[in-house]
């Protein structure tokens, strides 16, 4: 069974280039445009990663993060920030919020591949 991983990006461009990769790697690919849309869309889903942007309109990434970390489903889920924000109070954030990783755009498609890999063997 393949794993899915949910992506949250409000930039349709940004979700099919991160959906193309993960695709090709033979993961299943569950897309959000916003963390209200991604909390719409877990619900009752096995989500094996999240990977989401921060800066979204609705719902921004790390308040995605803090609800999603305050539902026992997503305790444990791997949680990665791919983001243009490079700041450390961001990232500070981030990984208060419960992220588990960072990764900056724009991402080289093979080692966004390592990184899911080495949160979801």
């Amino acid at each position: 069974m393949s794993k899915l991983i949910l992506t949250v990006d409000d930039s349709k461009t940004m979700r099919d280039m991160v959906a193309f990769t993960l695709k090709g790697a033979g993961f299943d690919v569950l897309e959000a445009v916003d963390g209200q849309d991604a909390l719409s869309k877990v619900s009752g889903k096995r989500i094996d990663v999240v990977i989401t942007d921060i800066n979204m309109p609705i719902m921004d990434g790390i308040t995605l993060v803090k609800e999603l970390r305050g539902q026992a489903d997503f305790k444990a889920t791997p949680i990665l920030m791919l983001t243009t924000e490079t700041d450390d109070e961001k990232r500070q954030q981030g990984r208060a919020a419960g992220a588990t990783g960072w990764i900056v755009k724009p991402f080289d498609p093979e080692k966004l591949l390592q990184v899911v890999n080495k949160v979801c063997p």
